[in-house]
This record gives C-alpha cells, structure tokens and sequence, in this order.
C-alpha cells in the first residue's frame, strides 16, 4: 500500500472518531437541556369547580308562616319578585320549577344532575386530574343527627354520592377536595362533622378538617390547594347586615346592625383561632408553582346580598392572598362570576392583581345586580368585573398549562338533555414567584 493511501484511510479514521466523539458530546448536550426544560416546564393540569350543590326540592321545608305556591302564577311572581328586588333590567329569566308534592307547591328546580352530568362529560372530553367542591353540599340544614326526621345517612347518599361518584370515574387518583360552607354549618358542630366523616369515608371525597393543604398527586408537587373555612371565621370577627338603597342605585347603605352567626360554628381550638396565620404561613413556605386557595364564601360577587360577608373576610385573609396565591375560588352566590382585585395598599403583594372567581351555581341560581356591580366598581378602583352571569346553574373548568391559567365557565341546558356551553374563558398568568408591587 503505497505511503499516501495510508495517509489517507489514517486522516479519513480520525475524523470519523473526531465526528463520533463529537455527536456524543452534542446528543449528551440535548438530553441534558431536554431534562433541564423539563424540570423548569409546568406540566398542563385541569379541573373542574364547583359549589351549592346540594340542593333537591324533596328536602325543603315550608315554614309554618308561608303558602305553598300552589299556581305556576304565584310561582313566577316570587321569581319576579327577587328579580325585581335586585333592580335587574334584562330579561326576566325565572328559575326553572317542579311542582314537589312533599310541599304541595312549586319550588325551583335543581340544578345538581345537570351540572354533574357537564361536569362527567367535560372531564371524558377534555380531561380532568381532580375537582373541588365549595360547600352548601347539603341544603338546606347540613347534617342534622335526625332533627328533621331524615336520615343523614340517606341525604348523604342523595347529594354526595348519587350525583358524584362517578365523576373522574377511570381517572388514577382523582379526588373532589371538600369545603364546607354556611349551610353545613346550621344544626350543630356534631352534625357538620358528621358530614366530614362521610366525606372522610368516601372513596371520591377529601377532607381530613376544616381547614387543610394538600397537593393533588397528579400534579406531581406543582399544585397546592389551601381550603379555609370561611364561616368559621365570619363566626369569629363583626359582620353587618347587607343594606342596599331601596332606590335601585346598587349604593351601600348598611348601618351599625350586626349580623349572628351559629355559635358552634366560631373557633374552638388554637388552630382555629390561628386559621389566617396559618393560612399565610402555609401560603408562603409552599413549594408549588401554583398556588390556590378554596373557600365557601366570595370576597367579591355582584347579587348584592353579600358584600358586608365579603368586606369583613377581606380584612381577614386578602393580604395572604395578594402576597402569595394564584387565585382564590369561592361560591355561596348562585351565579358564575370572575372578579381580579389590584390588592392596592398591601405590603409585599404580587404587582398581578389577584383573580377572584365565583362558582356558587351547582344547583340554585340567582340573578345578579347590574347596578350594585357598577357601585361597586366605583366605590373600589382596584376592583374589575371581568365577567358576571346570573342567573344560571354552571360550574368552571380549570387548566394551568405552563405559566397560564384557563377558565372555562360552562353552563348546562336547563331541559336536563345533557349538553352544555361554554359561555366564557378567561385566561391569568400565574403570580406567584412573580414580581412584587413597589413600596
């Protein structure tokens, strides 16, 4: 072989092992970077939310000083009365009726199958990791240990179980996070843990107190949820009765008159009296990417009837929220409602302004008060009505995909066929480990 073909096969060998070496290198290089975004790339997670579920005609009561509404007539006059009580100049849009034989009159429908059935069909659909449920499960007493001649264990059944245990049916590890709210409260603290037990023994509830943090396992530590017991602490600070002007302005005119709360509902152990801190300490010391506080009462929402609930809670537990939380979700008023509050005036809040969601329509509805809405917006700049829709039954779908958050707020057909619209998304980027708003 002559000299320069051995030259030439020895250079042609070292470059293929230079290239080979060099491809090695590069491919280690990419897996390393791949492994490196990864891990610093939120996984996209969803759930569905939902609150005041536990409605059904068959358990309600007719006080001894009130008439069976006996007349579609006098049915659709009390519809119009509470519609016209809120000044609302759209459309009258009554709740959907059923006459319950239990009373002898008509009484609004429900709305629990038909949100449930949305809520089963939107997780096939679209896919689900958990839900959360925001109290008033069972109405319209809670629990009662027997007081009204039902059995829990049957109500419980009816409420809970039936419409819910198939939801996230086939999906590993789904759980519906529990809070309670001021209906679950009415009877007793017996009766109100009473629920929680079952709740407890449920396979497709969670709720291991009053108050908790957990992280969902599918989302693998990038989620934490915060419940608080929002009627524990209305128990346990002053609240005024809600005043509106009789003029329909939507003006606040409350005055010094306190609103009562059920005496076994206010704290009863240091950790309950210490719920704020704890929710701040718990808030700011989480791991989470995201961040999201549960709770049965609004901080904002447009019916009202609730604004002097939702100012004291302000007071209470909002600076936790500006400071470290992506989001807080709430129910209590019977409609569909996105809120972000500016959090002006708070040290250390985030420079996002926090969304605030309301999602109290799982079975009842109630119109909303256009004018009270604009009131509100006036007397608090920082406050902005993103969307508020009532009257309605509904629910929301939640997707954190990355540094987003999707809501979807979806409304069943009231004629219980079974389908469902989207009637709003709104998408937040997420606050927390964000900037802060300047001193």
């Amino acid at each position: 072989m002559s000299p320069e073909l051995v030259r030439l096969r020895r250079k042609s060998k070292g470059m293929l092992m230079y290239s080979i070496r060099y491809n090695t290198i590069f491919a280690g290089l990419v897996l390393l970077l791949t492994v490196f975004i990864s891990s610093h790339t939120l996984a996209e997670y969803s759930f569905v939310i939902f609150g005041d579920s536990g409605y059904i005609p068959a358990y309600e009561d007719v006080d001894t000083d009130e008439t069976p509404l006996v007349t579609v007539e006098d049915y659709l006059a009390e519809e119009r009365s509470a519609w016209e009580k809120r000044h609302n100049t759209t459309e009258f849009k009554p709740a959907p009726m059923v006459f319950e034989s239990t009373v002898g009159g008509f009484l609004p429908a429900s709305g629990l199958y038909p949100v449930a059935w949305a809520m089963e069909d939107t997780c096939k659909q679209k896919g689900c990791q958990f839900a959360a449920m925001l109290g008033d499960n069972v109405y319209p007493d809670g629990g009662t240990l027997g007081a009204d001649a039902r059995f829990d264990s049957r109500r419980y059944r009816d409420m809970l179980h039936k419409p819910f245990h198939t939801l996230g049916s086939g999906i590993e590890n789904f759980t519906i996070y529990s809070v309670m709210g001021n209906h679950d409260w009415r009877i007793s603290r017996e009766a109100t843990m009473s629920q929680m037990l079952y709740l407890q023994e449920h396979p497709s509830f969670y709720m291991p107190d009053y108050f908790y943090r957990v992280s969902p396992p599918a989302t693998a530590g990038d989620v934490e949820i915060f419940v608080i017991d929002t009627e524990m602490l209305l128990a346990s600070t002053t609240v005024y009765k809600d005043k509106l002007a009789a003029d329909g302005s939507g003006r606040e005119v409350s005055d010094s008159e306190i609103d009562e709360f059920p005496a076994h509902a206010a704290p009863q152990t240091a950790a309950e009296q210490n719920m704020v801190d704890w929710l701040e300490h718990a808030l700011a010391t989480s791991a989470a990417k995201w961040k999201i506080v549960l709770g049965h009462h609004a901080l904002w929402s447009g019916g009202g009837s609730k604004f002097e609930k939702a100012r004291a809670l302000r007071k209470l537990f909002l600076p936790a929220l500006c400071r470290h939380a992506d989001a807080y979700f709430s129910g209590d008023d019977h409609m569909l409602e996105i809120y972000t509050d500016g959090c002006a005036g708070i040290e250390g809040a985030a420079a996002a302004p926090l969304p605030t969601m309301v999602t109290g329509a799982g079975a009842k509805w109630r119109p909303n008060h256009p004018a009270f809405i604009a009131q509100q917006e006036k007397k608090y700049p920082g406050l902005t009505t993103v969307w508020s829709r009532g009257p309605t039954w509904g629910f929301m779908y939640v997707t954190l995909d990355g540094e987003q958050m999707h809501i979807e707020a979806i409304v069943p057909d009231t004629d219980f066929s079974g389908s469902s619209t989207v009637e709003k998304t709104v998408t937040f980027t997420r606050r927390s480990g964000g900037a802060r708003q300047a001193d």
